[in-house]
């Protein structure tokens, strides 16, 4: 493996999962989860900055981007669901231990995966990846509406949460120079959110959503316990995941790491280099001065 992401996919228990590879095969394991309602195209431009040192790794969830969606009614649409496939995914993948880079969905899934294999885990990377109340702005209001009453009418009314316009919003949104923001990850993300029966996964998942909620003293008492090497990088502009969140993490983990960038949700959108060279910075203290101890 070079630094070239090679595109590949791999059967998990009847799902084909696509995914990006790049980097040497024996080299510390990056595994980048991505977040709604994108895929691993999010990370097209971090993963060759990382993949001369690293062997990084990111996965489609089911139902994201080019891996299998599978029928609901078959597939239950939860966050466990979607760790129990990436959990699969990594032992499949022989990734016996790796490093986490967790954005949006992708760190309640990225978590789950931390409490179940706390000795697996190396270091945490979180890009406006929340693990706290506080983190959770005003934005979320119509979602927790329908946590608190999962009616028809609390449903319908997240389905413009999957418009086009919607989610050219959430790349555009905080950025302070938005011609930055190439159209191909809004226009993808947009085309694969309306193939048949998209919607419906979607709404399951942000129904599901408020067990990631329910998760978060776990999470923060795995953080107390194991002492995990943490990096936040954030854009400070998130209209959904704000900067309190990021803050949040010290609480826990005193000497966890927090950078924040002048930009919105999809950070890497318009700050991929700077994200890459602290992420590189990161783990290059951790991770390779751990395995040269």
């Amino acid at each position: 493996m070079t630094n070239d992401t090679a595109y590949r996919s791999v059967d998990i228990d009847g799902v084909n999962i696509f995914y990006r590879e790049a980097g040497p095969r024996d080299a510390p394991a990056l595994l980048l989860l991505h977040g709604f309602p994108t895929s691993s195209h999010m990370f097209r431009d971090l993963i060759p900055r990382l993949a001369n040192t690293y062997r990084v790794i990111a996965p489609d969830l089911p139902g994201f981007g080019f891996s299998d969606a599978p029928d609901r009614t078959t597939f239950a649409y939860t966050f466990e669901t979607l760790t129990n496939v990436v959990d699969r995914f990594t032992e499949t993948m022989v990734i016996d231990r790796y490093a986490l880079y967790m954005f949006d969905y992708g760190a309640p899934v990225g978590l789950r995966l931390a409490l179940r294999h706390p000795e697996r885990i190396t270091a945490l990377i979180s890009q406006n990846g929340n693990a706290y109340a506080e983190g959770l702005s005003d934005g979320w209001a119509p979602i927790q509406n329908y946590w608190a009453e999962p009616s028809d009418a609390n449903r319908t009314a997240l389905r413009d949460f999957l418009t086009p316009e919607t989610t050219r919003w959430q790349y555009t949104h905080g950025v302070a120079d938005t011609a930055l923001v190439a159209p191909e990850g809004y226009t993808l993300d947009s085309a694969l959110l309306a193939r048949p029966g998209n919607d419906d996964i979607q709404l399951d998942l942000l129904r599901d959503y408020a067990s990631n909620v329910a998760l978060y003293p776990a999470f923060q008492a795995y953080f107390r316990e194991h002492q995990p090497p943490l990096l936040a990088v954030w854009g400070e502009n998130d209209p959904f995941f704000l900067p309190p969140g990021a803050r949040a993490f010290q609480r826990d983990l005193p000497h966890a790491e927090i950078e924040f960038f002048n930009t919105g949700h999809f950070a890497l959108e318009t700050h991929h280099r700077e994200i890459a060279a602290a992420v590189h910075d990161f783990l290059d203290r951790t991770l390779l001065r751990a395995a040269a101890a």
